[in-house]
């Protein structure tokens, strides 16, 4: 299985170790081409890991900054992961990275989708991922409706309803990269904290049906190993 561990005692360790490692490999990325495209996920877990990259010294104008996935909420919304990732990274030197927002007022989510893909055509470099309590990710949510859709489908981002999945908590709405669109990306990591998660991890490694568990297509999506960064 093409997975890589890499735990830490404590979160500061935690969250300087997935900085650094994300920030060593956009900075390969900048040596080799003219630039470099990051995929990041929302929620609390990575604001930390994202606030530590902020500071790295890159030549962030260089760099594409796109989502794994957003709620169907305006890029304000102080529950879309647009502003999570405007407040927790694009500040300090990563200001000057150029940010790609999935939705946008007087955008339709069909819309947005084909924006989305059409960004995607430039295949991503490095993609960050996160996993629910349920055994999420990116917004594959466990007996989603058309779940094996979204799974199956070519293009890189679709549109999910949630309905019905405790994990997605009122946002049903919502706009996801596929393992169409992580499978060119040379760099996987999935940043998990706490106990809970790391019993978790043990169940989605130990089985091959990303139905059960969504977050088994961060390893089971042929391509690039994956790198899991976990602390207590």
């Amino acid at each position: 299985m093409p997975v890589q561990m890499h735990a830490y005692e404590s979160l500061t360790q935690w969250t300087w170790g997935a900085a650094v490692a994300i920030s060593s490999v956009l900075g390969r990325d900048l040596q080799d081409k003219p630039r470099a495209r990051l995929l990041l996920s929302g929620g609390s877990t990575p604001a930390p890991v994202y606030e530590a990259l902020a500071k790295a010294p890159l030549d962030w104008e260089r760099v594409d900054v796109a989502l794994v996935d957003e709620r169907w909420l305006l890029p304000d919304d102080p529950d879309s992961n647009s502003r999570l990732i405007r407040e927790s990274l694009l500040r300090d030197r990563a200001a000057a990275a150029r940010f790609e927002s999935i939705t946008r007022p007087g955008r339709s989510i069909e819309e947005a989708v084909s924006a989305a893909n059409l960004h995607a055509q430039t295949p991503p470099g490095v993609v960050v991922l996160g996993m629910g309590e349920d055994g999420h990710t990116a917004s594959l949510f466990p007996r989603m409706q058309n779940l094996e859709g979204a799974l199956q489908s070519r293009a890189p981002y679709v549109a999910v309803d949630a309905t019905g999945c405790p994990g997605a908590g009122k946002f049903l709405r919502r706009i996801s990269l596929t393992p169409a669109g992580l499978e060119p990306a040379h760099t996987r990591l999935l940043l998990i904290r706490g106990e809970s998660k790391r019993k978790l991890l043990e169940r989605v490694l130990a089985g091959d049906d990303p139905l059960e568990y969504p977050a088994r297509t961060a390893f089971l999506t042929p391509g690039a190993p994956l790198h899991i960064h976990w602390c207590p």
